[in-house]
């Protein structure tokens, strides 16, 4: 009985594999960067706390979405900070082409003493170079 059993479950397990398979096994999205356009940040961190920082990019369409931050440790307190999406490619989604501001919250904790610098990625220029917002943030309320 046993033995019946575990060739009824292989039997089954083998047609999964074979009634799941696909034509098309390419990804339907790839990561993209987003545009900043500001960050709403304190006018100064207070050491050892957690700020909510709201941070307004441009969706370029329907088809973008906000995954995260890519934060780049720069310097002990420098901060590079890339607002990253995904964009679907299924042929048989339609999209809006609109732009549209939205906002994202970085959670940001504060553990050195001295000012935070951020740049925020902002898009390439003309020539292709990247532009940055660029932010400094003092930590005050530490005792030196």
């Amino acid at each position: 009985m046993k033995k019946v059993l575990m060739s009824i479950m292989l039997l089954v397990a083998c047609s999964w594999f074979v009634s799941c398979s696909t034509d098309d096994d390419s990804p339907n999205f790839y990561f993209t960067t987003l545009d900043v356009i500001e960050a709403d940040m304190p006018e100064f961190f207070e050491l050892g706390k957690t700020y909510d920082i709201d941070v307004l990019y441009y969706r370029p369409n329907g088809c973008t979405y906000f995954e995260g931050f890519d934060v780049t440790k720069t310097t002990e307190t420098g901060r590079d900070v890339v607002a990253i999406g995904s964009v679907l490619t299924d042929q048989d989604i339609a999209c809006t082409e609109a732009m549209e501001e939205v906002v994202a919250t970085l959670r940001f904790s504060v553990i050195y003493t001295d000012e935070y610098h951020f740049r925020f990625y902002a898009g390439d220029d003309t020539n292709g170079d990247p532009q940055f917002i660029e932010y400094t943030v003092p930590v005050e309320g530490t005792n030196l």
